[in-house]
């Protein structure tokens, strides 16, 4: 189970690797959209600045869509741990296991359904942009929001079963503050 869980993790953590590279992009894009508005440069291939904006906001969700599940598997989401730092090691595990099982992962399931009709429907309509000189395919950018809550799934379904394996004893000792994480 310990070999399932490690590719899970290098399958979120390859995508959430790739969503960082989508802030630096956007770092690069939103002063390229500044010293072209401000500095008179012209803007290259046809963009104007309604779609340099647009593309800010589309690397913006892609970034975010992507890294949600990475940030869930190092533990970077937020916690209340006002009863689970009482608990033993074991009762731990089993609240972990009870939070993925009753909550992150029919959450998941049921926004990739939902969002995968919106996808679709947008995609049927070839919907654009609201502005008129704005971005096409809008679709695309939509895309991400299924992807997002798969990726999310998968990292839950990881820390379940590196959750069920700590409560069983078997998780190795160094994979349990990375399973569970803060102060142990």
């Amino acid at each position: 189970m310990l070999a399932l869980v490690d590719l899970l993790d290098r399958v979120v953590s390859f995508f959430g690797k790739l969503g960082a590279w989508c802030a630096l992009l956007l770092v690069i894009v939103v002063v390229y959209d500044v010293i072209t508005r401000y500095a008179g440069v012209p803007k290259p291939f046809g963009l104007n600045s309604t779609q340099i904006q647009e593309s800010e906001y589309w690397l913006h969700a892609i970034l975010f869509s992507l890294m949600i599940g990475y940030a869930y598997l190092r533990q970077a989401h937020v916690r209340i741990d006002l009863v689970r730092e009482r608990l033993q090691l074991r009762s731990k595990f089993i609240l972990e296991m009870f939070g993925c099982v009753v909550f992150l992962l029919p959450y998941s399931i049921i926004g990739i359904y939902y969002t995968s009709l919106y996808v679709h429907a947008s995609y049927l309509e070839n919907e654009i942009s609201k502005s008129v000189i704005g971005l096409s395919h809008i679709w695309i950018l939509k895309s991400f929001m299924p992807i997002m809550f798969l990726l999310l799934f998968l990292a839950g379904l990881a820390q379940l079963m590196k959750s069920l394996l700590g409560a069983m004893g078997k998780l190795p000792d160094d994979r349990i503050s990375e399973t569970l994480g803060g102060d142990l």
